[in-house]
């Protein structure tokens, strides 16, 4: 009995949710995670393209820079985007 009113709590919670988050989108609000700043990475970018550029491997490029892989790979994609 217990377990049936909980799951009605919940499922109450849950529309709630839904329909704040609806009320949200039509006021025009940005939901999600918002894009963050990446000083470290914009720093080092050139380094990392001017790497790629001599056919340098991600890990090799990360290494030398004490980045991670993902990194030098992230600035490779967003000029690859930007190009």
């Amino acid at each position: 009995m217990l377990a049936g009113i909980t799951q009605f709590e919940r499922d109450l919670i849950s529309e709630r949710v839904k329909s704040g988050l609806a009320a949200a989108r039509v006021c025009g609000k940005k939901l999600g995670r918002q894009p963050g700043r990446r000083p470290k990475s914009d720093l080092l970018a050139p380094d990392v393209l001017a790497a790629v550029e001599e056919s340098r491997s991600s890990r090799w490029i990360a290494r030398n820079l004490g980045i991670s892989k993902n990194t030098v790979l992230s600035i490779a994609k967003r000029h690859c985007e930007n190009a």
